[in-house]
């Protein structure tokens, strides 16, 4: 067993301010010179980047139905073995889900301390914070911590409310440096001129809000109780893809990228080539591509201008080597796309048909997709449809057996709205790249 303090930090419901407080508090920690491995809960990109900016160090996603218990299992023993705090953000409700942020608080021992927005309210912030703790028997329940609170008294009347015995963590004021949104979720780190000065002030408010006798926050001199991980080490992986080389589209367009997959493929012996498309740059030398999902649509202009790139994909495609194109990076091989806006750009044309950006979500998701190369695990999120005669090589199929996204495949290009999580079959995706 690998001890390691570590707490869970999840609400009642979304946009409770989870992200914001994970990431001020590996801000904290990180600021006292303290190792902080942050994880993320679900199948995110964005948020993870924050957390990766707040605490200097990778941070990776925990997930029950896509990632598999075997991987959280190891990577926590990894982080464990690493690290002086381990943070792990919950997702949506702390409930909410199958699997949720409460099944991995249970599995793996993990304490919550649930954030609640109590902006709007005043007693009933204790049988909120009663209700979280209760609802599941044997979940690690550490205590609360208030957002959006008004005042003094109104941090009285809260703390007051509390059941007897419960832990209090402090009251955060209500503020206007909550971290910038879109469409998909918060804007992507490199996006946020002001985020290392916006986490620093986060950082502040929030060592200033617990009363000084109290709990860990203070002065983060305190950490949490250790939590003991079971030892696992990492899964042996075979270099099946030493000396060939993929070029990674990489940039504000392109940036959902699992942390994990890029490991992954340095494990299996690929060099690592990143490109900026939006950047005017051209495809790189190179074996393989991997064209991730993001926002082409905003940025259509400078991506519809880059010719260059467009012309060596049809070059690198025409001589059978291997593309996958995931969401955003499959919009862009249509012939156009259609921007929320009705605007029409055109893009590669290595697909036929175009990509349409809708004003409402049109998929969410855990999905499974059982390739010629094997079964992947990956996860669906998009506000666009795809508009195409090309028939299908096969579709993916959710946890609960439905259809789902279509899987498209032309000589050695693989295209599909999936984001494909490469540790749950890391033979498969070396044969995809090869």
């Amino acid at each position: 067993m690998i001890a390691c303090p570590a707490l869970l930090i999840a609400a009642p419901a979304s946009g409770q301010g989870k992200t914001t407080v994970t990431a001020a508090l590996a801000r904290l920690h990180a600021r006292q010179g303290r190792r902080v491995t942050v994880f993320k809960c679900g199948p995110d990109f964005l948020d993870p980047q924050i957390h990766a900016m707040a605490s200097g160090r990778p941070c990776q996603n925990l997930d029950l139905g896509m990632c598999g218990e075997a991987d959280a299992r190891w990577r926590l023993a990894r982080a464990a073995a690493d690290s002086d705090l381990i943070l792990v953000e919950g997702v949506m409700g702390l409930f909410d889900g199958q699997p949720s942020a409460a099944d991995i608080a249970t599995r793996f021992g993990i304490p919550v301390m649930a954030l609640i927005d109590a902006g709007a309210m005043a007693q009933t912030f204790g049988a909120v914070a009663h209700g979280l703790a209760s609802y599941r028997a044997g979940l690690p329940f550490a205590g609360v911590l208030a957002n959006r609170v008004g005042s003094e008294r109104h941090t009285e009347m809260l703390r007051d409310s509390l059941p007897a015995g419960m832990d209090w963590f402090g009251a955060l004021p209500k503020s206007s440096d909550s971290l910038p949104e879109r469409h998909l979720g918060l804007l992507q780190a490199t996006e946020i001129e002001d985020l290392e000065a916006r986490l620093d002030k986060l950082a502040d408010a929030l060592a200033a809000s617990a009363a000084p006798q109290e709990c860990f926050l203070r002065g983060a001199v305190d950490l949490p109780k250790p939590v003991f991980f079971e030892d696992a080490p990492s899964p042996t992986i075979k270099p099946l893809l030493a000396g060939r080389s993929i070029a990674i589209a990489r940039d504000a367009a392109y940036g959902f990228i699992y942390p994990a997959n890029l490991e992954t493929l340095v494990t299996l012996g690929a060099e690592l080539r990143l490109f900026s498309p939006v950047a005017g740059d051209s495809l790189p030398e190179c074996d393989a591509v991997w064209l991730p999902g993001g926002y082409p649509e905003l940025h259509a202009t400078a991506l519809a201008a880059n010719r260059t790139l467009w012309a060596a994909l049809h070059t690198h495609a025409d001589a059978g080597k291997p593309i996958l194109a995931e969401c955003g990076g499959m919009m862009s091989l249509f012939e156009q796309v259609i921007d929320k806006a009705g605007q029409e750009h055109h893009f590669a044309g290595l697909l036929p048909g175009r990509a349409v950006m809708q004003q409402r979500l049109a998929a969410l998701g855990t999905q499974f997709v059982e390739l010629p190369e094997g079964l992947l695990a990956g996860h669906t999120f998009h506000y666009s449809k795809s508009e195409t005669s090309l028939a299908p090589l096969t579709r993916a199929q959710t946890a609960e057996g439905r259809e789902g996204e279509a899987i498209y495949r032309r000589q050695r290009l693989t295209a599909s709205y999936v984001h494909f999580y490469f540790p749950s079959n890391p033979v498969a995706v070396a044969a995809v790249f090869s």
